[in-house]
C-alpha cells in the first residue's frame, strides 16, 4: 500500500478531502457529506468550488460551461456523460451553468458556449470550445494531459 496521498474537492459540499491515491478508483467518498468523489459522473459545481477543484485537486478536472438556453449546450450533455465515464477515475468532469453563475462566464473570460476548460496542477492546461462526440473530447483531455 502506497503512503502517497490524493486531494479532491467534494462536489457536493466543497469540502477538500484526502484519501490513499491507490483508493482513487474505488470511489472514495466525502468525509463530511458521504458524496461520491470520483464516480465517473459529471458534477455540477458552483463557481467557489470550481475555483477550489481547479486549485487544489490533485486529479486533472475537465469543465463545461454551459447554460439550459443553449440546443448545443444540451445536445452535447450525453457525450459529456460519455466522457466522465470513459475518463475515470484519471480525470473528473464537471459542469456550471453560465446562466445561474455567470460570476463564472467572467472569471474564466468565457466568450462562447459550450467551452470546456481542464486543469490540472493549479493551472489552466487548455481549452476547447464547440459541442463534441465523447471520443474528441476524451482525445483531447489525454493529449493535453500527456504535454503536462
Amino acid at each position: 500500500m502506497s503512503d502517497r496521498k490524493t486531494r479532491l474537492t467534494c462536489p457536493e459540499c466543497g469540502q477538500s478531502n484526502q484519501f490513499p491515491a491507490d483508493k482513487i478508483a474505488a470511489n472514495p467518498k466525502c468525509g463530511i457529506c458521504g458524496h461520491g468523489l470520483n464516480s465517473g459522473k459529471v458534477a455540477a459545481l458552483d463557481l467557489k468550488v470550481l475555483e477550489k477543484s481547479a486549485r487544489n485537486d490533485d486529479l486533472p478536472l475537465l469543465v463545461d460551461f454551459w447554460a439550459p438556453w443553449c440546443g448545443p449546450c444540451r445536445a452535447m450533455a450525453p457525450e459529456f456523460e460519455r466522457a466522465a465515464r470513459n475518463l475515470a477515475p484519471q480525470v473528473r468532469l464537471a459542469k456550471i451553468d453560465t446562466q445561474s453563475h455567470p460570476d463564472a462566464a467572467i472569471r474564466y473570460n468565457i466568450r462562447g458556449i459550450p467551452a470546456f476548460i481542464l486543469f490540472h496542477k493549479g493551472r489552466e492546461v487548455a481549452r476547447l470550445s464547440g459541442a463534441r462526440p465523447a471520443a474528441e473530447l476524451e482525445r483531447f483531455v489525454r493529449e493535453k494531459l500527456a504535454l503536462v
